[in-house]
Order: C-alpha cells, then structure tokens, then sequence
C-alpha cells in the first residue's frame, strides 16, 4: 500500500529523522488490524530527506500469523529510499513481567524549567535551531553538556521529561508514532556530553543512521514520558546511545538503541 507524508515549512536543510521514522510507522501500522499494536520497530536512514519534497510511503506486508504482524515501510524521495523500517505488531497477550527499576530522585515534570527558560541564556549555541516550532514540551532535568563547549557535565546521562504539547485522540498507534517522533530528540545528547562537546560551530554536527525501538507497556504520548539516555560506546565518528523511557508512576514503556554519525564541524 501507499501512503504520502509532508515535512512542516522550518529552516532545516534536512528532513527530521524522528517525523521520518514516526511517519513509516503510521503507514505500516495502517495495514494492520488495529487489534494488533506495535511492539517494535527497526530502521535505517540512508539518505537525507528534501523537506519541500512529499514523502512517499511504501508498505509491504511481510507475514501475519495468529498472533504477529510484520511489516517493511520504505520512505521514498525523488524515486529513492530515503529511511526503510521493519515493524512488528502484535495481539496482547499475558506472560511474564518485570521491568528495570526508575531512576532514584528525579525531580517530578513541573518542578523542572522549559527548554525555553533553561537555554535562554544560551541564544548563541541556538541559532535557527531555537526558532523551530516544537510539538514536543521537552524538559531537561539538568543544564544539558552540549551548551558550554570543552565542559563535561557532571552527569553525562542527560534525562529530559517530555510530553506531546497538546491531547492526542484514543488510538495507540498515533501514541507510537508520537513517541517515536520524540525518540530521536535528545538520544545523541548523550555521545557529546560524554566528550564535553556541543552541536554546531566548534563542535560536531550528527545525523542519526539508524534507529531501534521497543514498546513494552501501554502509554499515553500527551502524559508525561521520563527518558533516561546513556552512550555505552563511540569509535570511528560514530556514536551509540541508549534510551529507557519511564511513565510518571514509574513504568517502563520502551527502550530505544540508536547509532549516529558525528563529524567535528569547525569555526
């Protein structure tokens, strides 16, 4: 089946890998009995995306069983893949549970400052990047490391709460695709502030190259998300970062694994 997507009017050269990602999962979860939720999804992004340019949504359905469904989504430009995608959905089901445990004292959502408030004495490492619209209220529970260059943070594990800014309606795949939209964010924050380096002029510009995501428990994209992010490893200009996401109350909802590219860019 085809779909089409459009990318909103802002500055950026390239398409947003996270609208790309959430996008091919609305597309690929279309095609399947909405009984059947998502559970997890990988994908590669293999060339940078035309913002002026529709996105065209190619749909394949690979196999459903009794209980699973799997599906490729490939996000074509100018008659090329751009980002492909396998996804699986599946009927719930009962079996066992246990889950990692929140992380200890994390300050509750409103007792932490807006994006907005906490780098606004940063306009200069902002640039066009701090004039783009954002439907994601995201809010970093400490000063994030990638604003103040040579600087390693004291926690080079940057946690944000993050929200959807607005309601969505009742249907699980739109809250997936939220959440997969806002799961390409901040992933990376963790390679620099590992290094005590910063996005932009006199530091080092990214691009994500793929993306893994793993939906454990039911969650609501317009409630408040913990994301707890990590980078275990960084070698030959690229970056693997790590994410545990975590609902108010303390459920673990999804894990993401990401790998990025990243280039020092200098003044």
């Amino acid at each position: 089946m085809s779909f089409r997507g459009m990318s909103p009017p802002v500055g950026p050269q390239r398409v947003y890998g996270g609208q790309v990602a959430g996008q091919a999962l609305v597309a690929a979860g279309r095609t399947v009995a909405p009984e059947r939720v998502v559970h997890s999804l990988h994908g590669y992004f293999v060339r940078p995306g035309d913002p002026v340019e529709p996105i065209a949504y190619e749909v394949e359905n690979i196999r459903d069983g009794r209980s699973f469904s799997v599906r490729r989504s490939v996000a074509l430009q100018h008659g090329k893949p751009i980002f492909f995608m396998s996804a699986s959905f599946q009927l719930s089901q009962e079996g066992l549970d246990h889950q990692t445990p929140v992380p200890p004292d994390v300050p509750a959502p409103d007792a932490v400052p807006t994006m907005a408030d906490r780098l606004a004495r940063y306009p200069e490492r902002l640039g066009i990047w701090g004039q783009i619209p954002r439907p994601i209220d995201v809010r970093y529970l400490g000063e994030p490391g990638w604003v103040r260059p040579g600087e390693r943070p004291a926690d080079p594990s940057p946690r944000v709460w993050m929200r959807i800014d607005g309601k969505l309606p009742d249907d699980p795949l739109l809250h997936a695709c939220a959440l997969t939209y806002a799961s390409d964010l901040t992933l990376l924050d963790s390679v620099l502030s590992a290094h005590g380096e910063v996005w932009g002029p006199g530091g080092v510009v990214g691009a994500s190259l793929d993306h893994a995501l793993w939906f454990h428990r039911p969650f609501r994209a317009d409630e408040w998300i913990l994301y707890d992010c990590a980078s275990p490893s960084a070698s030959g200009a690229r970056g693997l970062a790590t994410g545990q996401m975590f609902t108010v109350e303390g459920r673990h909802i999804a894990s993401v694994v990401q790998e990025g590219l990243l280039r020092r860019v200098w003044e």
